[in-house]
This record gives C-alpha cells, structure tokens and sequence, in this order.
C-alpha cells in the first residue's frame, strides 16, 4: 500500500474511532445525568432511543452521497456535527438539551459511520472493512470506559470533563482528515441506481440480502448488555457500571472478530454470530430483574461475541458484493438496520408492564436463530458463494 493510502486510512481510522468514542461516551454518562441532574431514567433511555432517529436520515443519505461527491467530503461534517451534539450537552445538560444533543450526535454519527466505512474499503478493501468495524469497535469500548473513570474521579467536573474531553478529541480527528487526499470511489451520475447485478455477480440487492440479517444483531446485543442488563444491577450503581459492561461487551466484540478473522470462518460466522446473541438475549431474560454479577459478566461478554460477529460479516457482505459505486448506500441501509437496536432499551420499557420483562426478550432469541437459520440456508443456495 502506498504511503499516502497509508496514511489516508489511518486518519479514516482515527475519525471512526473517535466518532465510535462521541456516541458511546454516553453510556457512563447516563447515571451523571440521572444522579446530579436528577433526568428520570426513562428520559435518559429517551435520550438514548432518539440518537437512533438522528442517525437515520445521515445513514441513509450520508453512504449515498459519499458515493457521488466524495468520501471525505460527507465524513467530516459527520464526525464535527457529532463534536457539536456533545458540545451542546456540555453547555446545556438539562432534559432538552440532552435530548437535542444526542439527535444532533446521531445525526453526525449517521454520516460520519455510513461514509467513513466505506472510505476505509475504498482505500484498504477488505483490510479497510474489517479494521473499519474493528476500530469503530475499540471506539466504543474505550468512550464509556474513559468517560466512566473522568467522570468517577473528577471530583465536581463529572458533568464537565468527560464531554470536553471527548469533543477535543473528534475535533483532533477531523483537523487530521483535511490533510488527506479524499480519494474514493465516485458515482458515474448517469447511470442508473438499480439493484441489476454486474458482470460480477455484485448488486445491491444481495449486498442488502446477506448483510440486513446479520444488521439487526449488533446494537440490539450491545444494548442489552450496556443499557438493560447495566440498569438491572441494583446492587451496584455509578458511571463505572455501564462503563465496565461497554468494555466487556465491546472487547469480547473486538476479540471475536480476530477470533473469526485468524481461523478463517468465512459466511458461517454470521451463523455463530446469529446463535451468540439468542444465547445472549436467554442469559438477560434468565437473570431477570436483580441479575447476579455472574449473569452479568456472561451475558456481556456473549452478547459482546455476537455484536462483533454480525457486524463483521455484514460489513464484508456489504463489501463482498455491492458495486463499488453503490457501496456507500449499501454501507448506510446496513447501518440503519445495526442501529434499530439502540431502539430495544425503550421498547423493553414501554412493554413491560403488560407482557414482563422475560416474554420479549425469549422472542428477540427466538427470532436471532432464526437469522442464523437465513444465513444457513443463504450459504446452501451459493447466495454466499465468493466470500
């Protein structure tokens, strides 16, 4: 690799990472918010949900348009607009101004992951995608975990601290990102967006086949574990316990997908990835209400295996076989579906005074082996042929 592409992908690396570091910082704090600031923890969970409606429009626009005007272009507003969303939390921590920090960091985030995963292929192939999702990974382990220590041991800065240090840090990432050269794949304007395939085989359409199964398995199973599982743990509170689940779910996550990489599992990682977050999801629902620490641990850590699995085959589908010029949209749509997961917190909320806290979640397991059963089939028909 020449040492400008080099050094473009260490720079797109480093903007993912601090991207994954300004979304996921929130976690550690949530208990802040709700201990000095008195937010209700359903607001909080609000607020947590609504960072997934900000994504949507830059996941869906954001891969797109990187496909027609260029990668860099999209990224770096993306990675400032999710400094901005942390700054505004940083000058107005109140309800709304949680509420509208995170829109505006999902919002930011959308483009900023859609665009910058897509930057990464573009420049390493699939070196890039999978140190792509890697790096975004270990972003969202180390935000929580150095926001829930500044927090813990910033005697009164803890509403302070952690946000000035993390939009310092997206900052730093996109002043590096002006000194790359922006080179991507460009859109050819006059060609049709369709899902025909090419003479290779590449369309969207099975881009989007093989990648949404293994989408709806990633944030669902880190949320379980960082906001549901975390929340349960009535023996113990603080910044530092959100903080520790991030770590180990996000961890086991980067550690499985060297796992996968190094043994060369192929397509029937997604199956393994599939049946880790139905395990996962049972070892919620088993440990119901007041969860040991044993519980706790475990379900972290399965549900950690099962986050980087899945993110790791549906970002090497995505790669695999959409057409470069439409692998920006591709990466966007994938991304949508991961992010629907963020959504599971606030829907196990609202329906658990009429249908408990175990029913939901034996459901989502039940329907995550079914996904493992999709992707079983998918390698059978050769739909995964190539990989």
């Amino acid at each position: 690799m020449p040492n400008s592409s080099r050094r473009d992908l260490l720079v797109v690396l480093a903007l993912l990472f601090t991207t994954g570091w300004a979304t996921n910082h929130f976690v550690s704090m949530m208990p802040v918010l709700h201990d000095d600031v008195h937010i209700s923890d359903a607001a909080l969970e609000g607020a947590f949900a609504i960072y997934a409606v900000g994504l949507l429009p830059g996941l869906l626009t954001g891969g797109g348009l990187s496909d027609r005007i260029g990668r860099r272009r999209v990224v770096l507003p993306g990675a400032t607009g999710a400094a901005l969303g942390n700054l505004l939390m940083l000058l107005w921590h109140t309800e709304p101004g949680v509420f509208v920090g995170r829109f505006v960091v999902g919002l930011g985030v959308g483009l900023a992951v859609s665009a910058g995963t897509a930057w990464s292929a573009d420049v390493g192939g699939t070196r890039g995608t999978v140190l792509a999702g890697m790096t975004l990974t270990s972003g969202f382990a180390v935000g929580p975990l150095a926001s829930g220590l500044i927090a813990q041991f910033t005697d009164g800065a803890a509403l302070v601290a952690p946000f000035v240090v993390t939009v310092v840090a997206s900052l730093a990432a996109v002043g590096a990102g002006f000194w790359t050269s922006g080179a991507s794949t460009q859109l050819d304007l006059q060609k049709p967006l369709s899902a025909a395939p090419d003479h290779q085989g590449k369309s969207l359409a099975r881009a989007l086949l093989t990648g949404i199964p293994m989408s709806l398995w990633v944030f669902s199973a880190v949320s379980a574990s960082v906001v549901t599982m975390a929340g349960r743990m009535s023996g113990f509170s603080g910044p530092w316990v959100p903080g520790v689940a991030a770590v180990l779910a996000l961890g086991s996550g980067v550690v499985s997908q060297t796992l996968a990489r190094r043994a060369g599992w192929g397509p029937r990682t997604g199956i393994a990835g599939a049946l880790l977050a139905a395990a996962g999801f049972l070892t919620v629902a088993a440990g119901g209400s007041n969860p040991s620490p044993a519980a706790f641990l475990v379900a972290s850590i399965v549900l950690g295996g099962a986050y980087g699995l899945c993110l790791r085959e549906g970002l090497l589908d995505v790669e695999t076989y959409a057409p470069a010029t439409r692998r920006g949209l591709a990466t966007g749509v994938f991304y949508v579906g991961t992010y629907l997961g963020f959504g599971l917190p606030l829907l196990m909320r609202a329906i658990e005074p009429s249908v408990g806290i175990i029913a939901p979640l034996v459901v989502i397991a039940a329907l995550a082996a079914a996904c493992a059963a999709v992707r079983t089939s998918q390698i059978r028909s050769g739909l995964l042929a190539g990989r």
